[in-house]
């Protein structure tokens, strides 16, 4: 291989770590539409949140003029122990394709949660910490989120209570057991310690639940304690802020040398990590300073930007959360058990929903065989044993430099490694035996789940 004057490895220094983070919002021009009250319609107030989320989370989801938030020093001297995450130049991705694109991804994996997730679950921990709280609760599809906020939680001693969907508690045991290490209760969801998973398990007998059953169940759990709050993952304006180190770290590693991305590449499922990682580009865009190509990617099986409607919904299958305009299939919409990524919410970050709406990003859905056998393919000449979440990415930017090798065209293209999949072991198993399936949800089950959106 000749020489290269980039390394395969771009790491900033510790005293290039970002010291705020960017609040995405503040420069759009259509801001994302407010969260609502489900029983007035009217946008929620800051008082209203503050019975579900920590107060100054509560500021932050609200906040869409303050461009930049600084970052508590406690939260930056946690995030140095895993931070500055690398962006790694694919050489040998590159070469295997025989491609003249030049492909770099963001790797997140490199931390015990073995996720992103870790960048807002310890700032959320510690604003409950702050504000005095005995612990929180949360919900978990996979297992990355749950596993981040265990960590957290242990970290600051605070309580930690976790809803898992059911089909990735009996898919994922050892994830389970790892935020059992860190001191968490993990509940299978829907259950019978709630008063809404008995509802839910009455009107769907069997479920394999879903992110939304797991989110009612949390927030009631929370509900009923003021020593707790509800804290999310994903989807929520709050947490595209916290997300934002990856973006802001990725372009400070591009802009040293010199190098300007065509296209940029995440999964999608809430948003969480395809937000943090557009954050500055997307910014960029919307300022008319720079033009990118940005591409969503999200599993066919659960296709909320590209068959989903742009509506007002609701962000739990339990009805009992606020509602927020999104492009969802609708809360009641239970995605395949057969999809072994993450990316099961049945809606999308407002704040990306807006983005999308307004035509400043795309989006693609894929098959679970493809994104596996991308998965494959990476990791067979990477190294890195990718989530199946992040296979999603790999999948459309591996398509993305095939093209480039038929044009000819040398485009550069970034892409979001969110984490590591040796938690996902059962899922490489069935598609190694050949026993994965693909499911995509007829227009008929898509309508179906629609016809039940809220009159707003």
């Amino acid at each position: 291989m000749e020489n290269k004057k980039i390394p395969y490895k771009i790491y900033l220094e510790e005293s290039e770590m970002p010291t705020s983070w960017y609040n995405l919002r503040a420069d759009m021009i259509n801001k994302p539409a407010p969260l609502l009250n489900p029983a007035t319609g009217q946008p929620l107030s800051a008082k209203e949140l503050s019975a579900v989320f920590c107060d100054e989370l509560v500021q932050q989801e609200l906040d869409d003029t303050t461009p930049f938030i600084e970052i508590p020093e406690e939260i930056r001297n946690f995030y140095k122990m895993y931070r500055p995450s690398p962006l790694v130049r694919a050489y040998c991705l590159e070469e295997k394709l025989q491609t003249p694109a030049k492909i770099y991804y963001k790797f997140e994996g490199n931390n015990t949660s073995g996720s992103h997730k870790l960048n807002s679950a310890i700032a959320q921990a510690y604003y409950a910490k702050k504000q005095g709280l005995k612990g929180v609760t949360t919900e978990t599809g996979a297992g990355q989120w749950g596993t981040a906020l265990s960590m957290a939680c242990s970290y600051l001693d605070l309580d930690c209570k976790v809803y898992m969907v059911k089909v990735s508690y009996e898919q994922k045991p050892f994830r389970r057991e790892v935020m059992r290490t860190y001191g968490a209760s993990v509940v299978p969801s829907p259950s019978e310690t709630t008063e809404v998973g008995r509802k839910i398990l009455a009107e769907h007998p069997g479920t394999n639940g879903s992110l939304g059953c797991a989110i009612s169940e949390a927030v009631e759990v929370a509900g009923k304690d003021p020593n707790y709050r509800y804290v999310l993952g994903s989807v929520l304006n709050q947490v595209m802020l916290h997300q934002s180190v990856i973006g802001l770290e990725a372009k400070k590693a591009m802009d040293k040398y010199d190098i300007k991305p065509d296209i940029i590449i995440g999964c999608a499922g809430g948003g969480s990590n395809l937000g943090g990682l557009i954050a500055p580009f997307m910014g960029e865009k919307i300022k008319g300073q720079a033009d990118y190509r940005i591409i969503a990617v999200e599993p066919a099986s659960c296709p909320s930007f590209t068959r989903g409607k742009y509506a007002y919904d609701f962000c739990d299958t339990g009805m009992i959360c606020p509602l927020a305009k999104m492009y969802t299939l609708g809360s009641g919409f239970m995605p395949s058990p057969n999809h072994a990524g993450g990316l099961r919410f049945h809606g999308m970050s407002s704040t990306l929903s807006q983005l999308y709406d307004d035509g400043l990003m795309e989006a693609v859905s894929v098959e679970q065989t493809e994104v596996f056998e991308a998965a494959v393919q990476f990791a067979r000449v990477e190294g890195i044993l990718p989530a199946p979440e992040s296979s999603h990415a790999i999948r459309v930017a591996i398509d993305e430099a095939l093209k480039c090798k038929e044009t000819g065209e040398e485009k550069t293209i970034v892409f979001g490694l969110t984490g590591t999949g040796y938690f996902d072991l059962f899922a490489y198993e069935k598609f190694n035996n050949g026993d994965m399936s693909d499911y995509i949800p007829t227009d008929e089950e898509i309508a179906a789940s629609l016809a039940n959106l809220p009159k707003v």
